[in-house]
């Protein structure tokens, strides 16, 4: 997987070769300061001016073939990025996915074609019960990022925290994460199923899905 070419114009970046380490050992990574704090600032105001635009919408489960609102599974609202119409604070944003997706199909040969994000927005009381992000007609997923996005200060307390669920030597396991700022997680969309418990004040993040064909 790890796999460099001869290409003398390729240079080896250290935090995307932990990425990728991480993923090979344990399905999963987590990130400090992928984006800098001036990054994650922009990038919640951009996503606080669109909820206050009503431009949000009741998040579904299924894919767009099938979906459907079920509010007792999930409570977050959601809103899809068109990288095509993106604003300067997401340009930011899908330029570094996209350094991270160019480097994966060099080093790692994972085929990622596309991909699909979101702002997800938690009010508080909200969660999103145990799930997988793959679906029964679709199984083009193959790496979930989550980017939060939240205010500085953040607290356990505050709740919201992302929980995966690991097969460790034949035990499932917990890991929790808790939703600091500029913290990404990415895990394999086909493995690893996850949840977020209950928020006690509104959780704010970019979600979404690197994927094949």
């Amino acid at each position: 997987m790890n796999q460099l070419f001869e290409d003398r114009s390729f240079i080896e970046n250290p935090q995307y070769e932990s990425i990728i380490e991480d993923i090979l050992k344990k399905q999963y990574s987590v990130i400090e300061d992928f984006f800098t704090a001036e990054d994650v600032s922009v990038l919640r105001q951009s996503l606080i001016e669109k909820h206050e635009e009503d431009a949000f919408k009741k998040a579904a489960i299924g894919n767009h073939l099938n979906e459907i609102i079920i509010k007792s599974i999930r409570g977050d609202v959601i809103l899809w990025i068109d990288e095509l119409k993106a604003n300067e604070a997401e340009k930011i944003f899908f330029n570094k996915i996209n350094n991270l997706v160019s480097y994966l199909n060099k080093t790692c040969f994972l085929g990622i074609l596309h991909k699909e994000f979101h702002y997800a927005l938690y009010p508080k009381g909200t969660y999103y019960k145990r799930h997988i992000d793959t679906f029964q007609n679709d199984d083009r997923r193959k790496l979930s990022i989550v980017c939060y996005l939240n205010e500085d200060g953040w607290l356990p307390e505050n709740g919201g925290e992302l929980v995966l669920y690991l097969d460790e030597n034949e035990k499932e396991t917990e890991k929790v994460i808790y939703p600091f700022p500029g913290r990404v997680v990415i895990f394999e969309s086909q493995i690893i199923e996850h949840e977020v418990k209950p928020v006690n004040t509104e959780r704010m993040s970019i979600t979404g899905w690197l994927k094949t064909r």
